[in-house]
């Protein structure tokens, strides 16, 4: 905007509040310069996040220049803060900072360090008749500026200050006569990101709740515990719930691995022997250990493989769980009181560092010394890493390993009735 008309740094009036036609509450906010007035109107809608704001440029000047209707969001980035305990690809929080969608371009986010480096491709000028939209992205919430697409529109993003972003949406207004308004509509949404709710505010809005890489598990995997807490109404039950479906959908994988682990258990005192009988000869040990593994039908492999296959599911469910605003406050039972926050007396941690303790006694203890210590401190390693996670998070892997013991429990009992050959 040009400064010697109205624009952000302009005193605005009330000049006028009250209730429109469906009882809406509604304020206009006035401010004029060099002839040129600006009317800002906000209509609130009761249980909604939306403002309808209605901006209403008249012109008073007779050498009438061309005009540029703004709308803008700035953040202070040194308020961001990282919600995953470290900061890697895995753990980090969630996409905080500016994001542009258009028709074209779809979902843009523009990071606060590739502004800094003037790294960012701003979207092309966005056609009348496309939708656009512009947002300042949070943990949990987000304000976004959805103009009307009557008129072309120009995104702009960039530094003010130390730590200071913007992004805003321009809409050339052109030449306005001398006597003459224009207004141009526009909705401001700021509130939480409800996935149900972003959904019917515009094109691509629900993309503001970011999953991170694996946003084509975490979706349904997010639509399912939805669905599951609309009949329990409590999200803790609603992951435990969670937890045993997946568990029931990876059964028939675990199975096979637990069962490969059995008869691992088994041949240990053959392997054990074979080890004495032809050390220092790697090479002879190693087609002896072939040769047994064949014979007796055992993928050594058999064991990791449906762990690894099921490691993208944790993440999407790690990512659902730490970027859904649905856990923010959300209670439990007893000492939980928030289910995205690490559980305050640390009770979780230390039954998942039990129960992933009792786990490596189940398996079948590795050959190798060294194997066999890192299988031992292992448990420890993961609940101070667990310490620091959502009790959603540690909730979900403490009632997946209690029912893998199980799982295994069961399974180890079936095949240790049978003799070792």
């Amino acid at each position: 905007g040009n400064a010697d008309l109205p624009n952000h740094t302009s005193t605005f009036k009330l000049v006028q509040s009250g209730k429109d036609g469906s009882g809406r509450p509604f304020v206009v906010l006035a401010s004029e310069r060099n002839g040129v007035k600006l009317e800002k109107t906000f209509v609130l809608s009761p249980g909604s996040y939306v403002v309808d704001v209605g901006h209403r440029v008249t012109q008073g000047n007779t050498n009438a220049a061309p005009l540029v209707l703004y709308t803008e969001i700035v953040r202070d980035a040194s308020q961001e803060q990282k919600i995953g305990p470290f900061d890697g690809a895995f753990s980090a929080s969630t996409f905080t900072g500016p994001a542009a969608y258009t028709e074209k371009e779809k979902f843009n986010k523009l990071e606060f360090t590739a502004i800094d480096k003037n790294k960012i491709t701003i979207p092309a000028l966005v056609p009348p008749g496309d939708p656009a939209w512009i947002a300042m992205v949070q943990h949990y919430f987000a304000s976004a500026w959805i103009p009307g697409d009557k008129a072309a529109r120009d995104i702009y993003a960039g530094k003010i200050d130390n730590n200071l972003y913007r992004i805003g949406i321009q809409t050339p207004l052109g030449v306005v006569a001398p006597g003459t308004t224009v207004v141009e509509k526009a909705k401001l949404f700021v509130g939480p990101q409800e996935e149900s709710v972003l959904e019917t505010i515009a094109p691509g809005f629900a993309l503001l709740k970011d999953y991170g890489y694996l946003t084509i598990l975490a979706k349904p995997i997010f639509w399912l515990l939805e669905n599951i807490h609309a009949y329990v109404g409590n999200w803790g039950w609603s992951i435990i719930l969670l937890t045993i479906f997946i568990k029931l959908v990876f059964f028939p994988l675990s199975a096979a691995s637990y069962k490969s682990m059995a008869r691992m258990k088994e041949v240990q005192p053959r392997l054990l022997a074979m080890k004495e009988q032809y050390k220092g000869e790697p090479q002879k040990l190693n087609q002896a250990m072939m040769e047994m593994y064949r014979k007796e039908k055992i993928n050594p492999l058999g064991g990791c493989l449906p762990v690894v296959i099921q490691i993208p599911v944790f993440i999407s469910l790690y990512w659902v769980l730490l970027s859904s605003v649905e856990m923010r406050n959300a209670p439990w039972i007893g000492w939980i009181h928030d289910l995205s926050v690490p559980d305050p007396y640390y009770i979780l941690p230390i039954i998942m560092a039990a129960s992933m303790f009792v786990q490596t006694k189940l398996n079948p203890t590795p050959p190798d010394p060294v194997q066999a210590k890192i299988m031992m401190y292992m448990p420890l390693v993961f609940s101070v890493m667990f310490f620091f996670f959502p009790a959603g998070l540690v909730l979900y892997w403490v009632v997946n390993n209690l029912l893998s013991i199980a799982q295994q429990w069961q399974i180890n009992q079936m095949f240790g009735k049978k003799p070792a050959k």
